[in-house]
């Protein structure tokens, strides 16, 4: 089938390039960061750099963090949507989809957060950091409160880390990603507004770690059971007014698959220059839409406040633009990946005895002639102009182009049958009347699945089916409802191919050790069952990639970090146990009456949510 190509619009990428700041200082000697130091840095170049970052002003004992931005008006609220079946839970401990995760980073707060425009760390819940060797002394700001008025303290900070994070309850990528050698840091209490962390030796991402959320002992302790109920702890059938937070907005309302409501924490620790208690919105409202359609549909019959457009969409609405109630930005490359991965997992169910993967299809799956080939087959080209149109580029690394540690020197490929062909025939492989047999005389044909409801992915199955047609590949292409794709992936790894995405840090690879140890939770081509987590069963490229991330953590230097994660990404590329498709560029339309923004390439449109307001007499 030939495909169309439609290039409708010309955009200029803006791709986010950023320094680092590193310490040559004696290790021995004392550094203390506090709000009044997070400056620009002077490397960076960005889409704005206009923003003034909050600083801490002290009120009757209160250590607030002020808004520098101009005064608005109090009142009204932000509807916003999500795609899919809504959230699974509002625990940020046990969160593995971006639904859910996006919901509790409204409702609670860490140590510190990320510099919008610099991706430096800046403080949040923490006033100022002393860093003394492999010390890190955390100070809290002094007077702030839970919404439910109780005070956060040092004790809060303790009960996170020591008895959720460290002992492992829920989603254990950070703290996976906090060992150093195998060991954790130690933490203890100063006093009640004073923590310290010793790590075993210098560890570059250690402070950016520390922006994981802080719960509040309080409620999540309440219970004498509430380790062995931890992962239903905050299900999305909690009763809203029970719920504690530390964050801008508290949940007010869930009704499954229409909306999440929110509204406004009394306590929050924010002020305008004014001293007037922050955020100016009253509710934050999340429709559930379902898919990308019925979106686009209630964007445009006003019931949303914003929308991220399709690449097909972007002309229409740019047409629109100067004649309507909306502004539309773009903000460059987006943070996360497109691709497709590969079940290379040729381990046993050890209650069954039998192959998580067929072992026809292991053999397929683990030969690198084989996912070369389909990432030859592959046309990246055709789909950033006919899914994209236009709006992408391809995507050939496990890094986005928007991060700083983005391997430039992976250049790429076009579509070439031939040589996608050629890596078929050196395992043996064999193409008879369009259809392709492996040397033992079975037809091959692989089953490929995504999320329902998700129409870019399911545009993105239809033309990987036909691609891998033209090399003789049989593929079954079927869209599925996410918990059942989450569970294939996490519990019963029966999966052969599928089409997902992941979000990503564009200043720290660090925070996806979780999908690229041997041993992460996330590990979704190699997966482990939790009863076997021994070094067994491993590719010699996938220990070496194990190292790598490793070895990165332990440099303070960013000339050498850079080398150890430019080297994953071409393992990765070399071995393509996922085969990355294209890196969307970020459009999204907003309503004029939204004010306050300052959109960034690193942080997106609406990341400073407390601060923005509405202004009256606008739609």
């Amino acid at each position: 089938m030939k495909r169309a190509l439609r290039i409708i619009l010309t955009v200029t990428i803006i791709l986010l390039v950023l320094g680092i700041c590193i310490r040559k200082d004696n290790p021995d000697n004392d550094l203390t960061i506090d709000s009044s130091m997070v400056k620009p840095n002077p490397d960076a170049v960005m889409l704005d750099m206009n923003y003034p970052v909050p600083k801490t002003k002290t009120i009757d004992g209160v250590d607030y963090m002020e808004s520098q931005l101009p005064v608005g008006k109090f009142g009204g609220e932000f509807v916003t949507s999500t795609i899919g079946e809504g959230p699974k839970t509002f625990n940020p401990f046990t969160s593995t989809d971006a639904t859910s995760s996006a919901m509790s980073d409204v409702m609670y707060d860490g140590l510190f957060t990320t510099n919008p425009m610099t991706g430096e760390v800046a403080p949040k819940l923490a006033k100022s950091v002393e860093i003394k060797g492999n010390r890190y002394i955390i100070h809290l700001r002094k007077g702030i409160k839970w919404s439910d008025g109780v005070p956060i303290t040092a004790d809060d900070v303790m009960f996170t880390w020591k008895d959720i994070i460290f002992a492992g309850l829920g989603n254990t990528s950070v703290r996976d990603s906090m060992l150093i050698d195998g060991e954790l840091p130690k933490i203890r209490k100063i006093d009640n507004y004073t923590i310290e962390f010793v790590i075993k030796k210098q560890f570059a991402p250690f402070l950016r770690m520390l922006s994981a959320p802080i719960a509040p002992k309080h409620y999540f302790s309440a219970k004498k059971d509430w380790q062995k109920n931890f992962d239903r702890f905050l299900a999305t059938n909690t009763d809203p007014k029970t719920i504690v937070t530390s964050g801008a907005y508290r949940l007010k309302e869930y009704i499954p698959a229409q909306r999440v409501v929110f509204v406004k924490n009394p306590n929050y620790y924010y002020i305008n220059k004014d001293g007037q208690k922050l955020p100016y919105i009253d509710k934050l409202i999340y429709l559930i839409v379902g898919d990308i359609n019925n979106q686009i549909l209630k964007f445009e019959a006003n019931e949303l406040d914003d929308i991220s457009l399709k690449g097909s969409d972007v002309a229409r609405y740019k047409a629109k633009e100067a004649k309507s109630n909306y502004v539309i930005y773009n903000l460059g490359a987006d943070n996360g990946t497109m691709f497709i991965a590969i079940n290379l997992n040729n381990r046993k169910n050890k209650e069954t005895g039998k192959y998580y993967v067929n072992p026809v299809k292991q053999r397929w799956f683990q030969d690198v002639n084989f996912r070369k080939a389909i990432d030859y087959a592959i046309d990246r080209k055709s789909m950033v102009q006919n899914i994209a149109n236009g709006m992408a580029t391809p995507l050939y690394t496990a890094e986005s182009p928007n991060g700083i540690f983005y391997n430039e020197n992976i250049k790429g490929h076009d579509r070439d049958l031939n040589i996608a062909k050629s890596y078929l025939a050196k395992s043996g492989f064999v193409l008879k009347k369009g259809k392709l047999y492996d040397k033992y005389g079975n037809r091959v044909e692989i089953d490929l699945s995504t999320n329902a409801g998700n129409t870019e992915r399911e545009a993105l199955g239809v033309m990987v089916k036909q691609d891998l047609a033209d090399i003789g590949i049989q593929v079954n292409f079927k869209p599925i409802e996410f918990n059942s794709l989450v569970n294939k992936i996490t519990n019963s790894f029966d999966w052969d191919t599928i089409i997902l995405g992941l979000t990503g840090s564009p200043v720290e690879p660090h925070n996806g050790k979780n999908v690229w140890n041997s041993n992460g939770p996330l590990h979704l081509f190699n997966q482990k069952s939790p009863n076997d987590m021994k070094n067994n069963n491993i590719y010699p490229w996938e220990k070496r990639i194990d190292e790598i991330f490793e070895k990165a953590a332990l440099c303070l230097n960013f000339g050498d970090r850079k080398k150890y994660y430019y080297e994953y990404q071409q393992i990765v590329y070399d071995q393509a146990p996922i085969i990355y498709l294209y890196s969307p560029i970020r459009i999204y339309a907003i309503r004029r009456k939204i004010k306050n923004l300052y959109p960034s390439t690193l942080s997106g449109l609406t990341y400073n949510l407390e601060e923005l307001y509405v202004e009256e007499g606008k739609k």
